[in-house]
């Protein structure tokens, strides 16, 4: 694979990292930054889709399991090979894994293999603080900020949502205020977002009853919604906000 630092339009061109572009939050989240002028790195376990339809995609992108360890250390070195001037203006964690059962059932706390969980939190936990901490130096350098995909299964019990899943956005969701804590002295922000029922292709059977039961706006969540809320916390409208965790569910938490 071509390692080469990618051709960019100038030097004063934004680049973010995201996981999980190929569909839903991150595919809008892709298209949002990319029609605002940034350059956008993506990382995937699947080579790139050429059906992904934004400029440069093929060349800004970075095959890379982040359920391995081992790999996710060869991953950041390509991602620092093509960061033009070793900056970074933005992280976004938004690749998750959130394993069903048979017939698409929950798996909880008694009945997930505890490999499960260790891939659960390999690719939700484990591999955001990798990537963070990879890139710290190019993140310093731009003053740039973090943004983790947390879920409203980390704060409270979700009738899809599995017990590995929704313990590693908890942890996900602490392991933002640690970050914020910890990278602020560097100049680099960390929030979080926690979306709740979003209309992607990843919607249980059931989704329809706890629009209408309990959220108090009784509709889903668009991916364009919850793109604009991380595009926010990666603008200069947010240059004082860090440590947050915002909730993007129509209500649903209160």
């Amino acid at each position: 694979m071509n390692t080469a630092p990618i051709r960019v339009p100038g030097d004063n061109v934004r680049t973010l990292v995201l996981t999980g572009a190929s569909r839903g939050i991150g595919h809008a989240t892709v298209k949002k930054f990319s029609a605002n002028g940034w350059r956008v790195i993506t990382i995937s376990r699947q080579p790139f889709s050429a059906l992904c339809p934004w400029p440069s995609g093929g060349e800004n992108h970075v095959q890379l399991d982040l359920a391995d360890p081992v790999d996710i250390g060869r991953g950041i070195e390509q991602i620092r090979s093509r960061l033009a001037g070793g900056r970074l203006d933005a992280l976004v964690n938004n690749a998750a894994i959130s394993p069903k059962g048979k017939g698409g059932a929950r798996l909880g706390a008694m009945d997930t293999p505890f490999d499960l969980w260790r891939q659960v939190f390999n690719v939700n936990f484990f591999a955001p603080v990798a990537l963070a901490r990879g890139l710290v130096d190019e993140l310093s350098k731009a003053q740039g900020c973090v943004v983790n995909v947390t879920s409203i299964a980390g704060s409270r019990v979700h009738p899809f949502a599995g017990s590995a899943y929704a313990t590693s956005k908890a942890a996900l969701a602490a392991l933002t205020r640690e970050m914020s804590h910890d990278f602020g002295p560097r100049g680099i922000r960390v929030n979080a977002i926690a979306p709740g029922e979003i209309d992607t292709a990843i919607l249980s059977p059931g989704t329809e009853k706890i629009v209408e039961e309990q959220i108090p706006m009784r509709r889903l969540g668009t991916p364009d919604e919850v793109a604009d809320v991380i595009h926010f916390l990666c603008e200069k409208g947010s240059s004082y906000v860090s440590g947050a965790e915002i909730q993007i569910n129509g209500g649903q938490h209160v």
